[in-house]
């Protein structure tokens, strides 16, 4: 808030205890004005922050009016700022944030600036949780064996962000180990209501990963933003954002004793997918939300882009109090967190329809019909129920290549291919599980669900049942806790003895950290041809994300990953088929040895218990020893290693100068790469290994490295060099100009197929601006400012699509690329665009937001296309180059 300014709305302000005036808050029911209790709660938040920061500067008392008239202004397009009280961070998009704000000191000083200036203004809690990867499993010392490669590997990284810690005000590194980043944040790091230099006001964030989200089930409104939105904001500038429609999901009912919180949300997924929220909030209300746990509406939560929302929902009620109290929080803190959403009326009680705000639109889900599901084989929205997953995968084995679809030659559907491991013979076939992972944010918050699979595995070993040991098998929970209440009740030896022992706190599996599969089994994949299958707890199942060699991926509950592995394949009915026939002949079938959720209930009452969190983030800033003992310098300014392929000074800020440029046309662009639809940020920016016939993988040969040394492109986003090689480098990429998939595309002077950065490299020698045509949902995936960075580095200076996912095109604007959008009914095909044609677009003196402009090609063709630049802000960031150049010369 501006210091010379008095805020507008000081009248309101009030004590929440008249026996502590000092304590403070905005009491916004005091506003007077009747549209406040009409506002869906999420809007409720915006509106108290637009209030608590009104400066007349960065946040205007129009913009408190515009909030207030949501009803009408909803769909507008009305841009208003949001300033979130706190940002939270991962460590592989933590890492080029960190960067970036060294880059940015030194830029600042250079421009003859105050680089102390560059620093974070508001809370930052980074959680190292990316870097594990699943190299050992099924040993009682995998975890201990996964942790030490994971700190030799990634030594200089920790390094860089110890530094950061001690360099940079309110920054806060959780150290690897501790668990995965939105379960901590859900269990320990969420204030709900924060309580700081005098005043209340409600907890709120923007994280640098798209499942930020999963806070939402707290009553915490959150979402992900790419790394350079978030900068921003750690430097104190507002969200700049359009004022979004707000679905109302209605939800009734009680769910089926057999169902999951896995279920449930993959049934959402599905149906939210069809309703159509990109870029809407979507908020949960009706009795039905009072059936569910917190840790099953953070589950919902979690998926929220998968359907596509930006936030997903739950307002605080009385269940959240008991979950803070449940979580160790303390008594002072849920007394004034209840008092203070009173209040303000942000305190809900689900079964009082007269609290129901207004929504944009409703729609509506009766819990009782949701049946047992997985989602893929190779989307999230993709949902299938478990009685159709043999017939759907058996249907995807023939049909045409897409996401439904392997087309498999029908004389190779029932290939089978023997092999040896550890001295006894094995086959696989289509279908067979080769990875089975309990992994990811999404599922292992869940006590229900993971004591469900603790559960289902103590009666499988009952029953005589195992799972095959070439199976990658893991289990990696999203915190210390989750191992305290499996030990606690009982059931993780039986996990442990069908092979699911802990290798690890973090993503691992889910974000492509699968480590290697045994030599014979990928042996037995490759010569077979087949389409293998991976079967996880996680939110992300896209094509060449979880491992190379596991073509269909399946998203299911920890149970469900259970069974499947029992069964070792997908194709199985379990309703009509066995899981497994034991050792004296008996055939076991799921229902044998599914739990119940009262069975479920009644070990999480007992087992799930405050002391338990309590004893686990008493300790988190000391369990890991390795952390503990790494040196690192506290100079204000980082002193960069030339020879470090870990961390590099990124080339963003070379050449920068305090005087704005105008922006410049592009004329006679090539097209790098034509693209289809829902081309993802993991085909964009790999998260995965690097392959060793990789341009990066050339790179850091060059530089000494033998491959064993590579590590991952998302341990390494703190070098520009390999991310810029890396960018397009997804062995799933379909690119139109070679029409298969591979990370290669034409170099249309001169007709070569090269690897899409030693093409771009060519361009960018011969002085060549770039572009990219896409399809519909272009950019959708996790959320990753390299998949922007990366794009820039390559010279690409527009992208062309149908439309983009929300993140991704802020990102680009945020680095100064023009994200152009097709008019209504226009695509590549209905212009006739081949790709080979070169383009011009001539940008007007005087841009305004979302303007049309046109587009002119070699051929003597026009068309017009609408430029994504949708506020006047990023039309700002734009005029100066990207979003940290605006900052740079703002603080210098």
């Amino acid at each position: 808030m501006s210091a010379t300014v008095r805020n507008p709305y000081q009248h309101i302000v009030e004590p929440l205890d008249l026996n502590d005036p000092k304590q403070q808050f905005y009491n916004l029911s005091k506003l007077g004005d009747p549209r406040y209790a009409r506002l869906p709660f999420s809007i409720r938040v915006l509106l108290e922050s637009a209030v608590r920061n009104c400066d007349e500067f960065l946040v205007k008392r129009s913009d408190v009016e515009s909030i207030l008239n949501w009803k009408q202004t909803q769909t507008q397009t009305v841009e208003v700022p949001f300033r979130p009280a706190r940002v939270i961070l991962q460590d592989f998009t933590g890492v080029p944030a960190v960067v970036d704000f060294a880059a940015m000191r030194d830029a600042v000083m250079k421009l003859g600036g105050d680089p102390e200036k560059i620093n974070p203004v508001c809370p930052a809690d980074l959680v190292i949780d990316h870097s594990i990867q699943v190299d050992f499993n099924r040993k009682s010392d995998s975890l201990h064996k996964n942790q030490d490669l994971e700190f030799d590997r990634n030594r200089e990284r920790f390094q860089f962000l110890k530094w950061g810690s001690k360099a940079f005000k309110n920054m806060r590194i959780i150290p690897p180990g501790s668990g995965i980043v939105h379960q901590v944040n859900l269990e320990y790091l969420a204030r709900v209501v924060f309580n700081q230099d005098g005043f209340f006001y409600p907890d709120s964030l923007v994280g640098t990963d798209s499942h930020t989200t999963m806070i939402d089930g707290l009553g915490v409104l959150g979402w992900g933003v790419g790394g350079i939105e978030a900068e921003a904001v750690m430097l104190g500038q507002p969200i700049s954002m359009v004022l979004p429609e707000v679905v109302g999901y209605k939800l009734s009912g009680k769910p089926d004793k057999f169902i999951t919180s896995t279920d449930i949300v993959l049934t959402i997924t599905k149906h939210l997918r069809q309703v159509g929220v990109v870029g809407k909030f979507v908020e949960f209300f009706g009795p039905g939300v009072a059936q569910l746990s917190i840790a099953d509406r953070a589950t919902i939560a979690n998926m929220c882009p998968e359907y596509g929302a930006t936030a997903a929902f739950f307002p605080v009620d009385d269940v959240c109090i008991q979950y803070l109290k449940q979580t160790g929080r303390e008594a002072e803190k849920q007394a004034y967190i209840t008092k203070y959403l009173k209040a303000v009326a942000m305190f809900r009680d689900y079964t009082d329809v007269a609290q129901d705000p207004d929504f944009t639109t409703v729609v509506e889900l009766d819990l009782t019909t949701v049946a047992p599901c997985c989602s893929g084989p190779k989307r999230p929205q993709d949902r299938i129920a478990v009685s159709d997953m043999k017939t759907d995968f058996e249907a995807c084995l023939g049909a045409k290549q897409g996401f439904k679809g392997f087309q498999m030659a029908q004389k190779s559907h029932n290939t089978v291919v023997p092999f040896h491991f550890n001295g006894n013979e094995y086959s696989l076939s289509h279908g067979s599980i080769v990875i089975a992972a309990i992994t990811s944010c999404t599922n292992t918050s869940n006590p229900s669900v993971m004591l469900g699979a603790g559960l289902l595995a103590k009666k499988a070993i009952e029953c005589g049942l195992s799972v095959k040991p070439y199976i990658k098998t893991s289990l990696s929970p999203g915190s210390g806790v989750v191992t305290s209440y499996l030990k606690e009740s009982g059931v993780m030896d039986y996990l442990c003895q069908l092979g699911f022992e802990v290798v690890g706190y973090g993503c691992m599996t889910c974000i492509g950290n699968s480590g290697p599969l045994p030599v014979p089994v990928v042996d037995a994949i490759t010569k077979g041809d087949l389409v293998a299958a991976g079967i996880l707890s996680g939110n992300r199942n896209f094509e060449g994300r979880v491992h190379p060699n596991t073509r269909a991926n399946y998203l299911a509950s920890p149970p469900l990953v259970i069974a499947y592995a029992i069964a070792g394949t997908v194709k199985i009915d379990f309703e009509n088929e066995p899981i497994a026939v034991n050792c004296e002949g008996r055939a076991i079938f799921l229902r044998d040895i599914w739990p119940t959720r009262e069975e479920i209930q009644a070990v999480e009452r007992t087992f799930v218990i405050p002391s338990m969190f309590k004893e686990v983030y008493e300790k988190i800033d000391k369990v890991n020893e390795r952390w503990n003992a790494l040196d690192a310098p506290s100079d204000m300014l980082y002193t960069w290693d030339p020879k470090s392929t870990y961390i590099k000074s990124p080339p963003f800020f070379d050449g920068l100068t305090k005087k704005l440029q105008p922006p410049k046309s592009i004329h006679d662009a090539y097209v790098l790469l034509n693209l289809g639809d829902s081309v993802t940020t993991d085909h964009i920016s790999p998260a995965g290994n690097i392959a060793r016939n990789s341009s990066a993988a050339r790179y850091l040969t060059n530089r000494g490295l033998s491959p064993r040394d590579y590590n991952s492109y998302g341990s390494r986003r703190g070098n520009d060099a390999v991310m810029a090689r890396g960018t397009f480098a997804n062995i799933r990429l379909f690119n139109k100009f070679i029409n298969k998939q591979a990370p290669q595309t034409i170099h249309l002077p001169t007709g070569e197929t090269l690897d899409v950065f030693d093409a771009a490299e060519r361009y960018q020698q011969a002085g060549i601006p770039l572009m990219i045509l896409a399809g519909k949902e272009y950019g959708s995936g996790s959320s990753r400012d390299w998949a922007a960075k990366g794009p820039f580095l390559l010279g690409i200076k527009a992208v062309l699509a149908e439309s983009y996912e929300r993140i991704h095109r802020s990102n680009l604007v945020g680095m100064g690329v023009i994200p152009l959008e097709y008019l209504a009914g226009d695509t590549a095909d209905s212009l006739g665009l081949s790709g080979r044609e070169r383009y011009t677009i001539i940008m007007p003196e005087q841009l305004t937001p979302r303007m049309i402009v046109d587009v002119k090609l070699d051929t003597g063709k026009t068309f017009q296309a609408r430029m994504r630049f949708d506020t006047d802000v990023e039309l700002a960031y734009f005029h100066h180059g990207g979003i940290l150049n605006y900052m740079i010369r703002k603080m210098s």
